[in-house]
């Protein structure tokens, strides 16, 4: 158990310092961003859910991602990745991402 306890804190904490680099915000608020994108991934691993983000030509982007039964999609690197957020787009029934930064809600 303590091993699944600190991967997921790794994650989160490693989540909030790429925020912080990359947006220049107190630790504290990148550290609550981190949480939500924690209890995103979380939530994504056994629903749908709908979801808010900025895309990188600052326009609003919904949608309805998903981790349930993705797994045999997403091609996994020996290194994980902390800037972006990998989901499976269940309108477009396809794989997409974006960059922590970006997240807006979760609805």
């Amino acid at each position: 158990m303590e091993t699944s306890n600190k991967t997921f804190r790794t994650r989160v904490f490693k989540w909030a310092h790429e925020l912080v680099k990359s947006t220049g915000k107190s630790f504290a608020v990148c550290l609550a961003k981190a949480w939500a994108l924690y209890r995103l991934r979380k939530r994504m691993a056994t629903e749908t859910v709908k979801i808010a983000f900025e895309k990188a030509d600052g326009s609003l982007r919904i949608a309805y991602a998903t981790l349930k039964n993705a797994a045999e999609k997403i091609k996994g690197t020996s290194t994980p990745n902390y800037k972006t957020v990998t989901y499976f787009d269940a309108e477009v029934n396809s794989l997409r991402s974006f960059k922590v930064e970006n997240f807006i809600a979760a609805y």
